[in-house]
């Protein structure tokens, strides 16, 4: 599986506390591994963002995503469950 980060993802995933950025770092060796692996709760987003989906870290971050092909992510932003009012 090919990972694309945007700019966006970039910036917000630098402004991370550490533990955050090593929970991701975990986490999407993760969802590479296995996209559907139960403990990562990817769930399919709601309203402007429903081409979106997002899977969760700890402490409520979640990390944005969308399939750009069948083997491509494009991972679009990570932050706290308010970053969905954010986008929309």
């Amino acid at each position: 599986m090919q990972i694309n980060f945007s700019p966006h993802f970039k910036r917000a995933y630098q402004r991370l506390a550490p533990e955050l950025q090593a929970d991701f770092d975990v986490k999407i060796t993760r969802f590479v591994t296995n996209p559907r692996d139960p403990r990562l709760r990817v769930h399919k987003l709601k309203g402007k963002l429903e081409e979106c989906l997002a899977f969760s870290l700890r402490d409520g971050y979640r990390v944005l995503f969308e399939y750009a092909e069948a083997d491509t992510v494009n991972l679009l932003d990570i932050g706290p469950h308010d970053l969905y009012q954010c986008r929309q």
